[in-house]
C-alpha cells in the first residue's frame, strides 16, 4: 500500500501530521457543544382561538368546525385533534416527518384567514412545536424564615438577577406575590348616589390620564404640551370626588361608597416544596445555547446570589437539571470509552505478549477519536447521548484494523523479517481485507440516513458518528500504526510464529476445521437449527419503543370531581404527601396545586386539579429504579386520595427526555356517531380496567360540571330597556370585575385598579336574583326580574380527531410486562368486544412511532445487507466470494436472542440498530479468512490446505478483534450509571451476536467456501 510505504518512509512527516490533528481535534472538542439528544424538531404546530363568554358546543359549531373544514387539506397533514373548551379551542395539527413545519406556516395561516368567524372571536393564532420552550432547570424557592410574602418578593428580585445568565431565554416565577389594588363597591351606596360599577370604572380611568398636546411657541421656543391627571396613591384615589349629595350639596368622595385598599391578588393556586410554602422557577434557554454550559453557569450564578446577604433567607432545591444529567450521562459514557481502551490494549498484550504492541494501539485509539471530533466539529455535530454512544460502540472497532495490521507485522516480524520489511509486508497483506472491511461497516449506517422521523433524527448523528470513527481508524491504522511499529517493534530472537503453529490450541483448531470439512452437511444442519432458534427465541423477549431510561423523575397529576373547592383539593394533596415522606428513595417533591405547570404558563388556573413533581435521590443512593418506585407506591397514594376525597382520582406519568413515554399505551377511539361511541368507549373501558397488567386507565371523556345558567328573558329585559347583550355584559363585570386603570405608584410600582363588588353579593343563586343593574333613567332592578338564575350541566371539554368525535385512552402498565406484550393483549381484548364497523381504534404515542420505526429499520436492514454485498463484490471483483461472506450474516441471530432472553431485554429500536451494526461486523471475520484463502490460492497452495491454513492463521486477529469489540462494550452492555439505559439493548444485541457468529464462523465459513470452490465442492477428503 503506498500510503504505509510513505507513512514508514518519512516517519518525520506522518508524526507533524499527527500533531497538527492533535490540535485541531482538541479545539474541535472544545467547541462541540453538549445536548442530552441530537435536536429533534417534529412536524407539529397548534392553532389556538379564544371566544370570550362562549360555551364548549358554541366554540366546536362556530370555531373549530370551520377551521378543522379548512385546515384539513393542508399538504402533509397526518392528523388533526381538536379541543374545544369555554372561552376559546385548541387544534393540534401534526403533519408527515417529510414536511417541514417552515414550508407549511404560510398555508396554515392562509386557511386561517380564509375561515369566516363571528365578529367577537379573537384572531386564531399559529405555533410552532419548539423545543426550546421546554425548561431545562426547574428549582423551588423557600423561606428560611418562614415569611412567605418576603419570598415571594425575593423570588422577583432572583428572577430579574437569573435573567441575565449568558444562554438563559427567560426564567418564568409560579406562586410569586402580585399587589392589585382594590376597589371594593358597596350596592346599597351605589343605588342611593345612582352609580352603576362602570359608572365608577369609567371614572376612575377619566381621571387617570397623560396626553400629549400641540407643540407651542415661548420666547423663541418650540415646547411640547402634556395634559396630565394621574392617580399615584391609594389615597389619591380616596379622595376622587364621584358625585354631590343632591340633598345637601356635599361632596361624595370614592371612599364614602367603596372600600380602597392595595391587597394581593386573589391565590387561585398553591405552591410547595416537602410541604413547606414555595416558589416555582422553570429555565428556558435559547434555541442555539449549549445546554450543559447554561445549566453550569446558571448553577454558579444562582450560589453567588444565595450566598449574598440580600438572598441569605432563601432556600433553594434543584427540582430538574437537564444540563446536570447531561453531563453525569455524557461522563458515563467517556468512562465506557476509556474502560473500553484499556480492555483492547490488554487482549493485545494477552494474545501478542509484547509491552510496545499495546502501546502502539493505547496511541492509535486517541488519536481515532480525536480525528472523529475533528469531523463532528464540521459536520455541526453535538455531543449527546447519540454521537457519544457511537463512540463507544465504536472503540472496540476502532482498534480492530489497528489490530489486524499490528498481529500480521508481528507475524512477519516472528518470521525473522526486519522491523521496515515486516511493517511493508504485514500492511500489503491485509491491507485490503481490512479497507473492504470497514467499507462494509460503514456501508451499513448509509441506509441510517434515509430514515425520517424521530428515528431519524436521533440516529443520524450516530450513524455518522461511527462510519467518521471507523474511517479514521481505518486511516490511522495503514498510516500511523506501520510506522510506530516499524520504529518499536523488534523482531523476536526465535521463530515463535513456527513455535504457535504448533501449539495445542490451533492443532485443535486444525483437527476441527479438516472435521467441518468431512461433516458439511451436520455443520449446515447445527448451523440452521442454531439460526431457527434464535429467530424463535426473538419473538419471546417482547418489544417496546425505546429502552426506559431511569432519569429520576415522575410527576403525579390529581383530579377531583369537577367544581370541587381549593381547600379539598389541597386535602387530597396532603394525604399524598403523607406516602411520599415514606419513601427514602425519593429526595423531594414540590406540589402545584389548583394548577399544573402547563396552565401556569398559560396563566389559568383550575381548582379541582394539582400536579406533583417528584424527584428521586441520585442513582448511586438508592437501590429501586424508578419505574419499580412507581409500581410500589401506586396503590398506596390511590387509597390515600380516595380516603380524603372519593372523587379523587391519580395519575402518575413518567416523562423521557427522548422524547418517548415510558410504560404507556395511548391510544383512541373514533366515531362519526357520539352515542354509539359513548358506548364503545364503557365496553372498552370495562375490558381493559380489569387486566392485572395494568396500573392505571383513563380516559379524556367529557365530563359535565354544575354552573350557574342565567337565562334572559327578552321580553321582560325589552321592557325595561336592556337587550340581552347587555345584561350579559353588565352581569360579566359585577361577577368578574372591571380594571378601571393601572396605578403607578412613587416608588414606581405598577398596580391594576380593580372595581368589584363584595364576595356576598354573589355567592348564591339568591343573591345574584337580587344583583341590582341600573337602567338608563337611573333607577335600578334586580336581576331576577329580566332573568331566570338555575344551576345546570355543561360539557367541560369537546374532543375531535380528524373531524370525528373522538375519546383517548391512556393506559399505564407495570414494569414486569413490556410495549409489545401489552399491546398484543390490548389488540385481543378488544378484538372480543366485537365493536361495529364504523368505530375505528387509532393507536398513538410510543406504540405509532414503534410501528413506523419497525418499516423504516426493516427497509435499513435490507439495504444494509445489500450495501455491504456490493462493496464486498467491488473489493473482491468477484460476486461469488461476497456471497460465501454473507452467510456470516445469519449467524449473529442465535446470539442476539439468548442475549436478549439472558438479561431480559426487549427488542427495542436500539436493539434492531444494533442488528443493523451487526450486519457489518460480523462479515469483517469472513473477509479476512476469505482474503486470505485467496491470497494462499495464489501462492499455489491446493484449495483443502489453502482453507485450513488461512482459518489457523487468521484465527489470532479474528479473535482479538471480537474480543476487542466486545469488551470495549460491555460497559455499556452493564449500563451503570445516569443515561447508560438508551445505549444498553445496543451493546447486549452487539455482544451477543459477536459471540455466536465469530464462533461459528470459523466453521461454517469454510464449509460454505469449500462448497462454491470448484477444488473442494466434490471432495471426500479424509483429512
Amino acid at each position: 500500500m503506498k500510503i504505509s510505504d510513505f507513512s514508514i518512509r518519512r516517519p518525520v512527516f506522518t508524526f507533524v501530521s499527527m500533531i497538527l490533528v492533535l490540535i485541531l481535534g482538541a479545539v474541535s472538542l472544545f467547541n462541540i457543544p453538549m445536548k442530552l439528544i441530537p435536536d429533534i424538531n417534529p412536524p407539529v404546530g397548534v392553532v389556538v382561538t379564544s371566544y370570550p363568554g362562549a360555551g364548549p358546543k358554541e366554540v366546536l359549531e362556530k370555531v373549530t368546525k370551520p377551521l378543522e373544514a379548512n385546515l384539513s387539506t393542508l399538504p402533509g397533514l397526518k392528523s388533526i385533534t381538536s379541543t374545544s373548551q369555554e372561552g376559546s379551542n385548541l387544534i393540534l395539527l401534526e403533519f408527515s416527518w417529510s414536511t417541514s413545519i417552515d414550508d407549511v406556516q404560510n398555508d396554515v395561516l392562509q386557511r386561517i384567514d380564509q375561515t369566516a368567524l363571528p365578529d367577537d372571536v379573537n384572531k386564531p393564532r399559529f405555533l410552532k412545536f419548539d423545543p426550546s420552550q421546554f425548561p431545562i432547570i426547574q428549582l423551588t424557592l423557600t423561606s428560611k424564615k418562614g415569611n412567605e410574602e418576603l419570598l415571594k418578593q425575593l423570588a422577583d428580585q432572583l428572577r430579574a438577577e437569573l435573567t441575565k445568565v449568558e444562554g438563559v431565554a427567560s426564567v418564568n416565577v409560579s406562586g410569586t406575590l402580585t399587589k392589585n389594588v382594590r376597589v371594593l363597591l358597596d350596592q346599597e351606596k351605589l343605588k342611593t348616589y345612582k352609580l352603576s360599577q362602570q359608572d365608577i370604572a369609567n371614572f376612575i380611568s377619566a381621571n387617570d390620564i397623560s396626553l400629549p398636546g400641540e407643540t407651542v411657541v415661548i420666547d423663541d421656543k418650540q415646547l411640547t404640551t402634556r395634559i396630565i391627571s394621574t392617580i399615584d396613591s391609594v389615597d389619591t384615589l380616596k379622595q376622587l370626588v364621584v358625585t354631590v349629595n343632591p340633598l345637601n350639596g356635599e361632596k361624595v368622595r370614592l371612599q364614602d361608597i367603596a372600600d380602597i385598599a392595595i391587597v394581593p391578588e386573589k391565590e387561585d393556586t398553591i405552591t410547595r416544596t416537602n410541604e413547606k410554602p414555595s416558589v416555582l422557577l422553570s429555565v428556558l434557554q435559547k434555541a442555539d445555547a449549549n445546554t450543559a454550559e447554561v445549566s453550569k453557569a446558571f448553577q454558579k450564578r444562582l450560589n453567588e446570589l444565595l450566598d449574598t446577604k440580600k438572598f441569605s433567607a432563601v432556600h433553594a432545591d434543584v427540582l430538574f437539571d437537564q444540563g446536570d444529567f447531561i453531563q453525569r450521562t455524557i461522563q458515563n459514557i467517556f468512562q465506557s470509552l476509556v474502560l473500553g481502551g484499556v480492555f483492547a490494549m490488554l487482549v493485545l498484550f494477552l494474545f501478542l505478549r509484547s509491552a510496545k504492541s499495546p502501546l502502539i494501539i493505547g496511541i492509535a485509539i486517541p488519536y481515532s477519536v480525536i480525528v472523529t471530533f475533528v469531523l463532528m466539529y464540521f459536520a455541526d455535530f453535538t455531543l449527546n447521548m447519540m454521537t457519544l454512544g457511537g463512540l463507544a460502540l465504536g472503540i472496540g472497532m476502532l482498534v480492530d484494523n489497528s489490530i489486524v495490521v499490528i498481529e500480521n507485522i508481528y507475524r512477519h516480524l516472528s518470521m525473522g523479517k526486519d522491523p521496515k520489511q515486516a511493517a511493508r509486508d504485514g500492511v500489503k497483506e491485509v491491507g485490503a481485507a481490512i479497507t473492504a472491511s470497514t467499507l462494509t461497516t460503514v456501508a451499513v449506517f448509509v441506509p441510517v440516513v434515509f430514515i425520517t422521523g424521530l428515528i431519524g433524527d436521533l440516529f443520524t448523528e450516530f450513524a455518522l458518528t461511527i462510519s467518521f470513527s471507523l474511517l479514521a481508524s481505518l486511516f490511522v491504522a495503514l498510516t500511523v500504526v506501520p510506522m510506530l511499529a516499524s520504529r518499536w517493534l523488534k523482531p523476536p530472537r526465535e521463530n515463535i510464529e513456527e513455535k504457535r503453529q504448533s501449539s495445542r490450541m490451533l492443532v485443535g483448531l486444525d483437527k476441527m476445521v479438516r472435521w467441518s470439512l468431512r461433516h458439511r452437511i451436520i455443520v449446515l444442519v447445527i448451523a440452521i437449527g442454531t439460526l431457527a432458534f434464535g429467530l424463535f427465541g426473538v419473538t419471546k423477549v417482547g418489544m417496546q419503543f425505546l429502552p426506559n431510561t431511569d432519569e429520576g423523575f415522575f410527576s403525579i397529576r390529581v383530579n377531583l370531581a369537577n367544581g370541587s373547592a381549593l381547600r379539598e383539593t389541597e386535602k387530597v394533596v396532603s394525604a399524598i404527601e403523607d406516602e411520599l415522606k415514606k419513601v427514602k428513595e425519593i429526595d423531594a417533591y414540590v406540589s402545584l396545586i389548583g394548577s399544573t405547570q402547563e396552565q401556569a404558563f398559560r396563566g389559568t388556573s383550575q381548582s379541582n386539579v394539582a400536579e406533583i413533581y417528584v424527584k428521586m435521590k441520585d442513582l448511586d443512593e438508592r437501590d429501586r429504579s424508578v419505574f419499580d418506585v412507581v409500581d410500589d407506591i401506586k396503590n398506596d397514594m390511590e387509597q390515600a386520595a380516595k380516603k380524603a376525597n372519593q372523587t379523587a382520582e391519580v395519575s402518575i406519568n413518567l416523562q423521557s427526555t427522548a422524547g418517548s413515554t415510558p410504560n404507556t399505551l395511548v391510544f383512541s377511539v373514533k366515531d362519526t356517531n357520539e352515542a354509539r361511541l359513548e358506548k364503545a368507549v364503557e365496553k372498552i373501558y370495562d375490558r381493559l380496567s380489569k387486566l392485572d397488567e395494568v396500573n392505571e386507565l383513563t380516559t379524556d371523556i367529557s365530563e359535565t360540571v354544575d354552573e350557574i345558567q342565567i337565562k334572559v328573558d327578552r321580553e321582560k329585559a325589552l321592557a325595561q330597556g336592556f337587550t340581552p347583550a347587555q345584561v350579559a355584559t353588565m352581569v360579566n363585570d359585577m361577577t368578574r370585575g372591571v380594571t378601571a386603570t393601572r396605578m403607578l405608584d412613587k416608588e414606581s410600582n405598577l398596580y391594576n385598579v380593580n372595581v368589584e363588588y363584595d364576595e356576598s353579593v354573589k355567592n348564591s343563586v339568591d343573591n345574584l336574583k337580587k344583583l341590582l343593574i341600573k337602567k338608563q333613567d337611573g333607577t335600578f332592578i334586580p336581576l331576577g326580574d329580566i332573568a331566570d338564575i338555575t344551576i345546570g350541566k355543561s360539557p367541560v371539554q369537546i374532543h375531535r380527531i380528524d373531524e370525528q368525535y373522538a375519546v383517548q385512552f391512556t393506559l399505564k402498565y407495570k414494569n414486569t410486562t413490556n410495549l409489545g406484550e401489552m399491546s398484543a393483549i390490548v389488540d385481543k381484548e378488544i378484538a372480543k368486544l366485537h365493536l361495529p364497523e364504523e368505530t375505528e381504534i387509532v393507536f398513538g404515542g410510543d406504540r405509532e412511532l414503534l410501528e413506523s420505526a419497525l418499516g423504516d429499520l426493516l427497509l435499513a436492514f435490507a439495504l444494509a445487507i445489500t450495501f455491504v454485498y456490493l462493496v464486498m463484490a467491488a473489493q473482491f471483483e468477484s460476486l461469488k466470494y461476497p456471497f460465501v461472506i454473507m452467510f456470516t450474516v445469519p449467524l449473529m441471530a442465535i446470539g442476539v436472542a439468548l442475549g436478549l432472553m439472558a438479561t431480559k431485554t426487549p427488542v427495542s429500536v436500539m436493539a434492531i440498530i444494533g442488528v443493523i451494526v451487526l450486519a457489518g461486523i460480523v462479515v469483517n471475520n469472513a473477509i479476512v479468512i476469505v482474503d486470505y484463502i485467496n491470497q494462499m490460492k495464489e501462492k499455489g497452495l491446493a484449495s483443502y490446505d489453502a482453507i485450513v491454513t488461512s482459518v489457523k492463521l487468521r484465527v489470532r486477529p479474528i479473535l482479538m478483534t471480537a474480543l476487542t469489540t466486545i469488551l470495549g462494550l460491555l460497559p455499556l452492555a452493564f449500563g451503570i450509571g445516569e443515561g447508560a439505559e438508551m445505549n444498553q439493548p445496543l451493546a447486549i444485541t452487539v455482544i451477543g451476536g459477536l459471540i455466536s457468529s465469530t464462533f461459528l464462523t470459523l466453521f461454517v465459513i469454510p464449509v460454505v467456501y469449500s462448497l462454491f470452490d470448484k477444488e473442494t465442492r466434490k471432495m471426500k477428503h479424509s483429512g
